[in-house]
Parts: C-alpha cells; sequence; structure tokens
C-alpha cells in the first residue's frame, strides 16, 4: 500500500496546527485531535487508493478533515452530498475557505442534476405554448416572463439563483429538462445549454461537488456526467453517507409515474404543434394515455402511500387501471413512432414513450427474488417502482472500473462502534473504519431525561397524549425553544392541537412553527430569529439542522423511529433475510432505528457552548433489553429520569 508523501503529510500537520493557516482564515478555529486524526486516516487511504467509512460526531470538523488531505494531495476529487443544500455550502462557504486558507488555486465546478437548469429550448416550446394555448394560469405565466429573463441573464442557469419564482411553481416544469426529454446534441439550443456548460466545467476542474441523487442516477444509468468524469477521477467522497444505501436502491432500481406520462403526453401535443403538423390519431392516443394515467392515480386515492404491488393489486380496479394504461402507452408509442421523423422533438418523445412502455411491461412481470415492486402516491402522481432490495452488488460494480479512494463520512454510521450495518449495505465490508467522538463536554453540557410512568407500549391510543403531558413542564421550565420530533404526522398534528390547548390553559403562550405551513428553510429561520419558539417536525426535521445557542435548547422524540413492517421495500428485505436465515430485527431493523435517533439526538448540542435537554419519551430504552444498544450509541449526556432535575437543569442558566 503507497503512503503520503512526506511534504503533504508536513503540510496537512501545518494546515491544522493552532498557528496555522486555518486558524488565520477561520474564525473560532480550534485545533481538535479527532479533527486531526481523520485528516490523517483520510489522507491514507487517498495515497493508497483505499476506502475508509468514518464517523465523525458533532463538532469534529469533518468537512476540513476531508477536504484539507483531498486538496493538498492533488488529482480530481468529487465530492457528494447528501442534500442540494448542503452541496451549496461545501461549494460556496467551505471549499473557498480551505483553498484560500491554504493558498491553492484548486479550480472547482458545482454540478447539479438536469432539473436544476434551466432549459432553453423547453422554456421557448413553453413560452410559445403558452401564446398560442393560453397554458397555464397568468400567474404562472408571469413567472415564465421572470424565467426568460433570468436564462437571458445568468451565467449557471441554475435555478436556486432565481429566488422570485417559488422552488414549487408548475412553472418550473416547463422551464427545465429531465434526462426523458432533453434532446442531448440534436437539441438547436444545445451551444448554449446550462447543463452542457456545467458539465464541461466539471470536466475541466479539479474538485467537483453534486450529491447523492446525481452521482448515482448519473452512474447507474451510464448518463454523460458523474459516469463520464469518474475515469479521470481520483478520489471519491461521500459526505452525508449514512443516506447512500436508500438512495441507491432509488436509483439502481426503476421508476415510472403517472407525472412521467401526463408530461410526455403534454409535450408530444406541443412538438406536433411546434413541427407545423397535425395528427387525430396522435391527439386521440394522448388524450386517451392522459386519462388512464390518472385513472390509475384515482385507484389509489390515499396520499403519501407506500404499497407492495401485492397489496395495491388487491385494490378494486387497480390491476385494471395499470392494464388500460398498458394498453394507452403501447398504442400512443406507435402513433408517436409514426410520426417521429417530423422533428427531432417528436424523436425524443417517439424515445420517451418507448422506454416508459418496456419499465412499464418490467413492472407488469412478476417478481424476482431480488428485487420488490411496490406502489407510492404522492400528491397528484402515482409511481411504480421496481427495487433492489440490496444495492450492495450494484454499488460494488461501479468501485471496480478504476482504481481511486472512496471515502463515506457521516456523524451516524455506528451502531456503538460496529460498522457491519453500513458497509454490508453498499458491500464495502473490506473498508477501513474509524470512529471519532464530539469533542464536546456532553456530560456537563445537558441531560439525557427519558420520563417515568409512559404507557409501555408506543402504539397505545393514549400515547400521544402522554408524551405531551411530559412534555409541558419541560417546555414551561425550558422557556419554548424547543424541538419536538414525531415519528409521524399524525402523532405531529395531533400533539399541535394538544399543545394549543396547554397553553391557553395555562395562558402561556410560545411561537408555534409546525412543519408543512412554510419550507424548512423559512421555519428554522424564523425559529433562530424568535429566541422561543417550538417547532413541530416529522422525518424532515430530525437530520441536516444546525441550529446553535439558546434559540435550541430542548429536543423532545415522542419515541424510536422503527420503520413501520409494513413497508413495502422493508418487508421485502425482512422476509428475504428471515428466509435465509438471519435476524431482521438485529441486522435491519435496530441499526436503522438507532442510526436515525442518533440523528435526531444531534441536533441538540451544536457548539462548545450549548447547553440542553435530549427528551425520549420511549419507555423501551429501558424495559427492553435493545434499550442499552440504542442508549449506547447516544452522546454521553448525563441521564436522569427525574423530572426535577430538569427543570433545576434550566433553572440554573441559559440554556
Amino acid at each position: 500500500m503507497n503512503h503520503p508523501d512526506l511534504r503533504v503529510v508536513a503540510a496537512l500537520e501545518r494546515a491544522f496546527a493552532p498557528d496555522g493557516p486555518l486558524a488565520a482564515r477561520v474564525p473560532g478555529f480550534h485545533a481538535r485531535t479527532q479533527q486531526l486524526d481523520m485528516a490523517r486516516s483520510v489522507l491514507e487511504a487517498i495515497a493508497g487508493t483505499g476506502m475508509l467509512a468514518v464517523e465523525a460526531g458533532t463538532g469534529t470538523g469533518k468537512t476540513f478533515a476531508y477536504l484539507v488531505p483531498a486538496l493538498l494531495a492533488g488529482g480530481k476529487v468529487i465530492i457528494s452530498t447528501g442534500t442540494k443544500t448542503l452541496q451549496d455550502q461545501l461549494f460556496e462557504r467551505d471549499l473557498p475557505t480551505v483553498t484560500e486558507a491554504l493558498g491553492l488555486g484548486s479550480s472547482r465546478a458545482l454540478l447539479k442534476g438536469r432539473s436544476n437548469y434551466v432549459c432553453l429550448y423547453r422554456l421557448e416550446r413553453a413560452a410559445g405554448e403558452n401564446r398560442d394555448a393560453h397554458l397555464g394560469s397568468r400567474t404562472e405565466a408571469g413567472q415564465l416572463r421572470r424565467i426568460a429573463h433570468f436564462a437571458a441573464i445568468s451565467e449557471s442557469g441554475d435555478r436556486s439563483a432565481l429566488s422570485t419564482v417559488p422552488e414549487d411553481s408548475p412553472a418550473w416544469v416547463h422551464a427545465t429538462s429531465t434526462r426523458e426529454n432533453c434532446l442531448g446534441q440534436e437539441c438547436p439550443n444545445y451551444r448554449d445549454c446550462f447543463v452542457m456548460k456545467a458539465r464541461k466545467q466539471a470536466l475541466n476542474a479539479e474538485i467537483v461537488v453534486v450529491n447523492h441523487h446525481l452521482f448515482l442516477a448519473d452512474v447507474a444509468l451510464r448518463d454523460e456526467g458523474v459516469s463520464e468524469l469518474l475515469p479521470a477521477c481520483n478520489t471519491v467522497i461521500f459526505d452525508e453517507a449514512h443516506q447512500l444505501a436508500e438512495t441507491a436502491r432509488l436509483f439502481f432500481g426503476e421508476r415510472l409515474s403517472t407525472h412521467q406520462l401526463l408530461e410526455l403526453a403534454r409535450d408530444a401535443r406541443i412538438e406536433l404543434r411546434t413541427a407545423g403538423g397535425a395528427s387525430l390519431a396522435l391527439e386521440q392516443s394522448a388524450l386517451t394515455l392522459d386519462k388512464a394515467a390518472r385513472d390509475l392515480r384515482l385507484a389509489l386515492p390515499e396520499d403519501n402511500a407506500r404499497l407492495a404491488w401485492s397489496n395495491a393489486a388487491r385494490r378494486d380496479g387497480m390491476e385494471l387501471a395499470l392494464h388500460q394504461l398498458a394498453n394507452a402507452l403501447e398504442v400512443f408509442a406507435q402513433q408517436l413512432q409514426q410520426q417521429s421523423e417530423r422533428s427531432e422533438g417528436m424523436a425524443a418523445c417517439a424515445r420517451r414513450a418507448a422506454e416508459s412502455l418496456a419499465r412499464l411491461v418490467r413492472f407488469e412481470a412478476a417478481d424476482s427474488d431480488k428485487e420488490v415492486r411496490w406502489v407510492e402516491s404522492r400528491g397528484p402522481s402515482l409511481q411504480l417502482h421496481i427495487s433492489p432490495l440490496s444495492p450492495a452488488e450494484m454499488f460494488q460494480r461501479q468501485m471496480r472500473d478504476h482504481p481511486r479512494a472512496w471515502i463515506f463520512t457521516s456523524a451516524t454510521l455506528a451502531v456503538g462502534e460496529d460498522f457491519s450495518h453500513f458497509t454490508d449495505e453498499l458491500g464495502i465490508g473490506e473498508a477501513a473504519t474509524h470512529a471519532w467522538p464530539s469533542p464536546y463536554d456532553f456530560p456537563n453540557q445537558g441531560l439525557f431525561y427519558v420520563p417515568s410512568g409512559m404507557p409501555g407500549d408506543p402504539n397505545d391510543a393514549a400515547y400521544t397524549q402522554a408524551v405531551m403531558d411530559a412534555a409541558w413542564p419541560v417546555l414551561k421550565a425550558s422557556g419554548g425553544r424547543a424541538f419536538l420530533l414525531f415519528t409521524s404526522l399524525r402523532a405531529l398534528r395531533r400533539a399541535h392541537e394538544m399543545l394549543v390547548d396547554m397553553m391557553q390553559q395555562d395562558g402561556i403562550e410560545y411561537p408555534l412553527l409546525v412543519q408543512g405551513s412554510g419550507s424548512r428553510s423559512e421555519l428554522l429561520d424564523r425559529f433562530r430569529t424568535l429566541g422561543n419558539a417550538v417547532l413541530l417536525g416529522s422525518q424532515t426535521f430530525w437530520e441536516g439542522v444546525d441550529v446553535r445557542g439558546e434559540a435550541l435548547s430542548l429536543v423532545v422524540i415522542d419515541k424510536l423511529p422503527f420503520a413501520p413492517p409494513d413497508d413495502p421495500v422493508l418487508s421485502a428485505r425482512i422476509d428475504a433475510l428471515r428466509a435465509s436465515g438471519g435476524n431482521p430485527f438485529v441486522s435491519i431493523q435496530l441499526p436503522q432505528a438507532t442510526l436515525l435517533v442518533k440523528q435526531g439526538a444531534g441536533r441538540l448540542i451544536r457548539g462548545e457552548t450549548d447547553r440542553g435537554v435530549l427528551m425520549i419519551c420511549d419507555p423501551r430504552l429501558y424495559s427492553k433489553s435493545y434499550g442499552r444498544v440504542i442508549r449506547a450509541s447516544l452522546p454521553p449526556l448525563r441521564p436522569t429520569r427525574r423530572l426535577e432535575d430538569v427543570v433545576g437543569f434550566f433553572a440554573d442558566g441559559p440554556g
């Protein structure tokens, strides 16, 4: 195994020294043993083109701990983040800070998926359709005009830079492309394409920042994006790597949505008119496809439902609706093929129809023992999924094509000191593993409170009431300043109603921020500004949220976040493991719940001077043997089961 160049090692040691360049450039920088040790391990892995999985506790400074060795080692580096928000933060703040501190001129590029960039071709088509056929509302028309003006003056075409058009505006659907509807090199706007410009910059840059969705989608599809960058890449770093396995299941499988088919039917009609043609048969088949797609969505009327296909197929009309959709799509694909020579746009629609039909035919086929078919309703769309039970084999395939270093890091990869749940899921059992605890003084900075007297069964109908009864005196002691995290939206809504009543009865008023009443960033900004707010959230607030200081001094978790066993993918994985003689609870369910509760607990102490209370209401932490496993994985806060200790903690000083 190769070892790092001694000059690079010396530069690394110097970078993290108390009087080094990072200390001089970064306000509040402190030399931390954990950070330097992690940076050394990353450098070793890069030099030896090895595989490394690292858990770095809150406050370790893991971003600098992988950026510094990656930059000093040289070569092309791809960094993949868990979210686009973290991607932007890394590119716009952290990377410039480190490169300037180290005095390096490393070129860098930000690469996102197609749908994040304005598509000039589709924007022109949508603008023409809006004039000719009054497409959309007056508001949408105005937003399209703003997007067109933005496209004319923007260098990047990145939609995140246009704040005057909401992220969820329907106008973006008409002004951006997807892999399915992109014309590629045949596009008349190819030379000016923002996506192509971004990819060209990424090809020429030394550091490229992407996100997991883009990385895995492009690599799985062998698209001309990330997969084009990999051959020349020396190092791949995954931040927030705990999200990788679930994201890999999504992109190493197949997916078809009714939204995609509705968009295809609409695009085909637009392309036909743009090409100056008319086809009554195509128009009729497009309308038939449109109706069939909507009928399939209506066959599963619930919203946000996830069902195994074997269960969904028992619904009245579901199998018939799917069969009719397949027939409609087959006829539509035939009609498009006959019209495909009219224009490149028509040819692209024909290809999309053929690919969609192939996916639908495959979905109708029987399950294999390595994948699961399932459906998901989300808003007005129904998605059909084929997901691999394990992404390990396909993930390994992407790692074999060229020797390079693979670095995986997160604050939550291990259960205790055991990384096997993470490494087994990705098939990287040969990876070196290290865990560095947080440098914070948890026993003196906070309490871990599990209230007594809770119902023994968290599924008890009275459980949420008991949670709020236990949490209310703690909320009064903390003066608000709290996150209340729930494992379900139903429990969140009930808790909100109860909290409103409790405040009215006691004549106490805290600002209440409820998930869904605004975007996550808007709610967090308000939470930080208000100073005494109570935020009620479910899954989206369990991770990736950083609130420092007194504004957040209490985190309440209603119960251990075991995934519902009727989730279609989890259920199939449990059945497969049980059939092979394994223990699904020990191997899948307990590690998943432990890592998620670690994420939720990690919202509390975010700085060296933070103080606070972590309150987990679930009695199973003490009544079940597996509770010891979960408790041992949490930050070492001082434990208590006494309410008076919590009240006294808040009375002792500011939060």
